[in-house]
Protein backbone atom coordinates (compact mmCIF):
# COMPACT_ATOMS: atom_id res chain seq x y z
CA UNK A 1 0.00 0.00 0.00
CA UNK A 2 1.41 3.66 -0.77
CA UNK A 3 -0.90 4.72 2.56
CA UNK A 4 1.02 6.90 5.12
CA UNK A 5 1.56 5.34 8.53
CA UNK A 6 -0.92 6.99 10.28
CA UNK A 7 0.47 6.39 13.87
CA UNK A 8 3.36 8.91 13.07
CA UNK A 9 1.16 11.75 11.86
CA UNK A 10 -1.23 11.94 14.95
CA UNK A 11 1.00 11.17 17.96
CA UNK A 12 3.22 13.86 18.81
CA UNK A 13 6.47 11.94 20.01
CA UNK A 14 9.55 13.96 20.67
CA UNK A 15 11.87 12.19 18.55
CA UNK A 16 15.34 12.93 16.87
CA UNK A 17 14.54 10.87 14.03
CA UNK A 18 11.15 12.78 13.02
CA UNK A 19 11.60 15.66 10.94
CA UNK A 20 11.15 19.17 12.99
CA UNK A 21 7.71 20.71 12.56
CA UNK A 22 7.96 24.08 11.14
CA UNK A 23 10.56 25.42 8.60
CA UNK A 24 10.79 28.65 7.01
CA UNK A 25 12.53 29.21 3.75
CA UNK A 26 12.40 32.77 2.10
CA UNK A 27 11.28 33.33 -1.57
CA UNK A 28 13.78 34.61 -3.89
CA UNK A 29 11.38 35.47 -6.60
CA UNK A 30 8.96 38.05 -4.37
CA UNK A 31 10.59 40.83 -1.75
CA UNK A 32 9.71 40.09 1.26
CA UNK A 33 8.39 36.61 1.10
CA UNK A 34 8.79 33.44 2.79
CA UNK A 35 7.10 29.91 2.79
CA UNK A 36 6.48 28.17 6.28
CA UNK A 37 6.07 24.31 6.10
CA UNK A 38 4.68 23.07 8.72
CA UNK A 39 4.49 19.12 9.57
CA UNK A 40 1.66 16.86 11.16
CA UNK A 41 -1.19 19.57 10.71
CA UNK A 42 -3.78 20.00 8.61
CA UNK A 43 -6.31 23.20 7.51
CA UNK A 44 -7.28 23.67 10.73
CA UNK A 45 -4.68 25.24 12.10
CA UNK A 46 -3.55 26.70 8.87
CA UNK A 47 -7.12 28.56 8.28
CA UNK A 48 -6.70 29.82 11.64
CA UNK A 49 -2.81 31.59 11.49
CA UNK A 50 -3.93 32.62 7.37
CA UNK A 51 -7.17 34.85 9.20
CA UNK A 52 -4.53 35.63 12.08
CA UNK A 53 -2.43 37.13 9.34
CA UNK A 54 -4.76 39.00 7.49
CA UNK A 55 -5.47 40.99 10.42
CA UNK A 56 -2.01 42.65 10.80
CA UNK A 57 -1.20 45.89 9.07
CA UNK A 58 2.19 44.35 7.72
CA UNK A 59 1.32 41.47 6.22
CA UNK A 60 0.71 42.44 2.65
CA UNK A 61 -0.47 38.68 1.52
CA UNK A 62 -0.69 35.14 3.25
CA UNK A 63 -2.38 31.95 2.03
CA UNK A 64 -1.71 28.01 2.87
CA UNK A 65 -1.86 25.15 0.91
CA UNK A 66 -1.95 21.36 1.70
CA UNK A 67 -0.10 19.87 -1.12
CA UNK A 68 -1.39 16.20 -1.26
CA UNK A 69 -3.90 14.57 0.98
CA UNK A 70 -1.73 11.68 1.70
CA UNK A 71 0.81 13.93 3.73
CA UNK A 72 -0.29 16.10 6.63
CA UNK A 73 1.96 18.91 5.78
CA UNK A 74 1.25 22.87 5.24
CA UNK A 75 2.63 25.00 3.38
CA UNK A 76 1.87 29.06 4.45
CA UNK A 77 3.24 31.62 2.50
CA UNK A 78 3.60 35.19 3.84
CA UNK A 79 4.57 38.57 2.42
CA UNK A 80 5.28 41.39 4.65
CA UNK A 81 5.81 44.91 4.29
CA UNK A 82 9.30 46.44 5.29
CA UNK A 83 8.22 47.46 8.32
CA UNK A 84 8.21 43.57 9.61
CA UNK A 85 9.84 40.30 8.77
CA UNK A 86 8.33 37.38 7.89
CA UNK A 87 9.24 35.46 11.01
CA UNK A 88 8.31 38.22 13.30
CA UNK A 89 4.46 38.12 11.69
CA UNK A 90 4.16 34.24 11.80
CA UNK A 91 5.41 34.35 15.37
CA UNK A 92 3.11 37.44 16.12
CA UNK A 93 0.09 35.52 14.90
CA UNK A 94 1.16 32.31 16.89
CA UNK A 95 0.97 34.66 19.94
CA UNK A 96 -2.59 36.33 19.28
CA UNK A 97 -4.38 33.01 18.60
CA UNK A 98 -2.74 31.75 21.94
CA UNK A 99 -4.12 34.72 23.66
CA UNK A 100 -7.62 34.62 21.74
CA UNK A 101 -7.68 30.83 22.68
CA UNK A 102 -6.69 31.26 26.41
CA UNK A 103 -9.48 34.27 26.46
CA UNK A 104 -12.00 31.81 24.99
CA UNK A 105 -11.02 29.11 27.45
CA UNK A 106 -11.78 31.74 30.40
CA UNK A 107 -14.69 32.66 29.25
CA UNK A 108 -16.38 29.33 28.53
CA UNK A 109 -15.09 28.21 32.26
CA UNK A 110 -16.80 30.91 33.64
CA UNK A 111 -20.03 30.44 31.75
CA UNK A 112 -19.92 27.27 32.36
CA UNK A 113 -19.27 27.09 36.38
CA UNK A 114 -22.16 30.17 35.60
CA UNK A 115 -24.53 27.85 34.55
CA UNK A 116 -23.81 24.45 36.71
CA UNK A 117 -24.24 26.71 39.43
CA UNK A 118 -27.42 28.43 38.76
CA UNK A 119 -29.33 25.30 37.38
CA UNK A 120 -28.18 22.64 40.20
CA UNK A 121 -31.01 23.97 42.55
CA UNK A 122 -33.50 22.77 40.29
CA UNK A 123 -32.51 18.94 39.93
Amino acid sequence: MNAPNLFQDFVAQKCHHLPLSVTYVRETNIACAGRFTIQREGHTLSNLLEMQLHRDPDVMFSGYKVPSPLELKVELRIQTTLQSTRIQAYNQAINDLDNELEHLKLQFEVQGSALFFSSRFYF
